[in-house]
């Protein structure tokens, strides 16, 4: 990071200590998106991850596609200069490398341009071995990295690792809510839903934390918890950046290429090239994110949002959560859900939760070999911004990508497959004005 990049306190976080709640998905906002009389509408009592109860008003999220303030920051200029660091290219003289994917957080994560953090068509590769019983890491990991800094140690495909898939770039906008969701929420959901299509709860590492261990939520896999753990797991394994958290440099298929002639910038001793703390100003800026906006919304979206959820696609794209009280320790103690983030309803129409639903990419990461098969419910939220859907981006229209639903999401693609021609558009323009 360069030396004006430096990153800004962040001022009020309400700090508390809270004891039992209902949270209800669902809302009394006339907006389709909020009225309970199309919503799933499951309330579950629930015992909060940091012992709270709603004491204040449940507001609405803030969205918007344009990289303003949700009211964590404690002004748009620390968010922008927060931004600045997510949007900063890094150079050989910076670290990057020996082996990496792109040369800035925002070159994966821009689409619409206004939305710094969004998602894109930009894809990473992952491969490894089944063998019969187990999947097993490609030599240094599943992740292929698609950049080097020299040719001789450009990663590739090794023969015998069969298993070999894309994951499309996730967006970040709203992240900040969702990593305030206490993690008993989704244990809830979960058991909410239908045994059949029930989605599977993962803990995972919280790197700041020291290891403890908190609901996954973040990846195709589930493989993170926290904001600040994802910034640091990207920097070294998207961009080549080891950091505090992540202090070791990935190998080229398994052979240590740290140093010489293939690392621009030596890593310290005890230390890390992010010697100016990038990973948390990448942090801030996602958590001070707007949820994504809805597009517009007219009688054939209405109609559409009201057959999605009869024909059961809302089981598991979850259309209101509501984000822990203000003052909720999470993160296994290392963040305190401000106020800004707490007490909100965000409408995802996503669970959170890993499903089988017949598109499985075969590779475990922290959630063991029971999720070999299963990825993450995609939110729905932002899709009109995307041209590439499902995990690996090879579906390019959302009928396409229903079609691919089997498994867990069988009985939702033969409802929408048995459903008139205007009853099918209806759910599509639903879709689109997510």
């Amino acid at each position: 990071m360069k030396a004006h990049r430096k990153l800004f306190t962040v001022s009020s976080i309400l700090a508390g200590s809270l004891a039992f709640a209902a949270c209800a998905r669902g809302g009394d906002s006339p907006d389709p998106s909020t009225d309970p009389s199309i919503d799933p509408g499951t309330s579950i009592a629930i015992s909060e991850e940091g012992s709270g109860v709603h004491v204040n008003a449940i507001t609405e999220a803030p969205t918007g596609f344009d990289s303003s303030n949700n009211g964590l920051c404690a002004s748009q200029a620390v968010m922008d200069t927060a931004r600045g660091s997510f949007e900063q290219v890094e150079g050989f003289d910076d670290g990057i490398g020996p082996v990496f994917n792109n040369i800035s957080c925002v070159s994966c994560h821009q689409n619409p341009t206004s939305a710094t953090g969004a998602g894109s068509q930009i894809t990473e590769l992952r491969a490894g071995h089944f063998n019969g019983a187990s999947f097993v890491d490609h030599p240094g990991g599943s992740l292929i990295n698609d950049r080097a800094n020299d040719r001789s140690i450009q990663e590739h495909i090794l023969s015998g690792n069969e298993v070999r898939t894309l994951r499309l770039t996730l967006s970040t906008t709203g992240d900040g809510f969702v990593e305030s969701i206490d993690s008993n929420t989704l244990v809830a959901i979960s058991n909410a839903q239908p045994a059949g299509q029930r989605g599977t709860v993962i803990q995972v590492p919280v790197a700041e934390a020291g290891g403890a261990t908190r609901v996954g939520r973040f990846g195709w896999k589930n493989q993170n918890a926290s904001l600040l753990t994802f910034s640091g797991d990207a920097y070294v394994n998207e961009m080549g950046i080891t950091n505090r958290l992540f202090p070791t440099e990935n190998t080229s298929n398994g052979t240590n290429v740290q140093g010489g002639p293939f690392d621009g910038k030596a890593d310290p001793a005890g230390d890390a090239e992010d010697t100016e703390s990038d990973i948390d100003a990448f942090a801030l800026f996602m958590r001070c994110q707007k949820a994504p906006p809805r597009g517009p919304i007219n009688a054939n979206v209405t109609a559409g949002q009201t057959v999605f959820t009869q024909i059961g696609c809302a089981v598991c794209h979850t259309a209101t959560i509501t984000t822990a009280p203000a003052g909720t320790v999470i993160n296994a103690g290392r963040f305190t859900v401000p106020t800004a983030l707490g007490d909100k309803n965000i409408h995802p129409f996503g669970d959170f939760l890993l499903h089988d639903v017949g598109t499985g990419d075969g590779i475990v990461q922290n959630g063991g070999q029971g999720t070999r098969n299963q990825v993450r419910t995609a939110p729905l939220w932002g899709i009109g911004a995307r041209t590439r859907f499902m995990h690996d981006g090879a579906s390019v229209t959302a009928s396409d990508a229903i079609q691919r639903h089997n498994n867990q999401a069988a009985t939702a693609k033969n409802n929408f497959n048995a459903l008139s021609a205007t009853s099918q558009q209806n759910v599509l323009a639903f879709i689109f004005s997510l």
